[in-house]
């Protein structure tokens, strides 16, 4: 199938309009990771029947394809094609073109999430402590909690000594719980970077009276500094929201632009054909299971910030959250809405009829097409751990040389 074609210009117009497109590279993630638009989401073209449906929700959402001149854009446009898909393009000249236009290419994955992140620290001045304080401070027996924002996977996989499990979009929510005392530090661990610098600053905003810091680096940081890591760790913190935080995460969705939704106006917002609407549920993977809002797609909130991309490919769409808590909904939304996202929070909903049933988890990559993250598993190059920090260093730059970005940092 030959798709018409657009060009690099018209799909950056489109972006700085704020238009809906979904920019989608049809190699393989290790491919993707080598150099994309920054907007761009990854769906490898053998993954499409897999992926399409519940990534790309409306049919007539416009879909503009690219690869590197492999020759996987047709196939591509012909499988969305037959799933019903009627606004298919591909980018004029492919990944070349959009080079030789002069536009910003960005490396590895998550790649706008991460130099979201970036950008906070660096608006914010985000505080933190290199792994040779932190490990000092538990060495001394230091008044401190150290809060793991990763998944629960990843953190039992490895951990800083001691830690304790809370997923980003848990920490309003539990952080008071592991840390009762004001006067204890807490220091908030990522594998890299951008999840603790979002955790750390989460706690800040919504105003938890704790001296809150973040593990510069990470357990990558850890790892170059040769501290040892726990493997196989199973504490989890428990619920217990500090006093305020229900109308403290409330304020800072507010102050970011979020908008709040009855279910007669969710409806409203769903009958709209003319937009695209994502809705998820950012609660833990167990309340979700146990029941949930008809509809609503399950994304704990941390990851959901951090993989963006993949979770809502359609720039320019519409997001909608729920939490039976609101909590971690409202913390969520307020940076999905400061990376330029148009994010609404449903209010209520859990009195009527809810579904009990799992998540739908979509089927893992072949492995040997997956790009290897610099940060994960346990036998890392620490040549590319370094490389890889210096990379995130160097975001914020490039953001401004892309110009395409629209964020901004309450």
């Amino acid at each position: 199938m030959t798709a018409p074609s657009v060009t690099p210009t018209q799909i950056r117009r489109a972006l700085l309009l704020r238009e809906e497109i979904a920019l989608l590279d049809v190699r393989h993630e290790a491919a993707f990771a080598t150099g994309h638009p920054l907007f761009a989401a990854n769906m490898a073209a053998d993954r499409i029947e897999l992926e399409a449906d519940i990534r790309l929700p409306r049919k007539n959402v416009p879909i503009v394809l690219y690869d590197a001149g492999e020759g996987l854009v047709a196939q591509a446009a012909a499988r969305l094609g037959g799933l019903g898909y009627t606004e298919v393009r591909q980018l004029d000249g492919g990944l070349q073109a959009w080079r030789s236009a002069g536009y910003e290419l960005f490396q590895d994955v998550n790649s706008y999430a991460k130099a979201f992140g970036e950008l906070v620290e660096h608006r914010k001045h985000t505080p933190s402590l290199p792994a040779d304080d932190v490990a000092a401070l538990i060495e001394s027996g230091a008044d401190i909690a150290i809060l793991d924002v990763r998944r629960p996977d990843e953190y039992a996989t490895m951990n800083i000594p001691g830690s304790v499990s809370v997923p980003g979009a848990e920490l309003v929510l539990r952080a008071a719980a592991v840390a009762p005392n004001p006067h204890t530090t807490i220091i908030v661990n990522c594998a890299g970077r951008t999840r603790s610098i979002i955790g750390t600053q989460s706690l800040i905003n919504a105003g938890l009276p704790n001296r809150v810091v973040a593990l510069r680096n990470g357990t990558i940081g850890w790892t170059l500094a040769t501290h040892a890591l726990e493997h196989g760790a199973n504490r989890r913190g428990d619920i217990g929201p500090f006093d305020g935080a229900d109308e403290n995460a409330r304020d800072v969705a507010y102050r970011a632009g979020v908008r709040r939704l009855s279910l007669e106006d969710a409806s409203a917002l769903q009958a709209d054909a003319r937009r695209t609407l994502y809705r998820f549920d950012v609660r833990t993977r167990e309340e979700y299971t146990a029941g949930h809002i008809p509809g609503f797609r399950h994304y704990p909130g941390g990851q959901l910030v951090q993989e963006i991309d993949m979770a809502v490919p359609v720039r320019g769409a519409r997001i909608l959250l729920t939490d039976d808590r609101g909590v971690r909904a409202d913390m969520t939304a307020s940076w999905l809405a400061q990376m330029g996202w148009e994010t609404y929070v449903l209010d209520g909903g859990y009195a009527g009829a809810l579904e009990a049933t799992p998540p739908r988890d979509l089927p893992k990559p072949d492995p040997a097409h997956r790009y290897r993250r610099p940060y994960e598993g346990t036998n890392i190059d620490t040549a590319a751990m370094q490389a890889y920090l210096d990379w995130e260093y160097g975001l914020v730059e490039q953001l401004r040389r892309d110009g395409t970005h629209g964020f901004f940092v309450i």
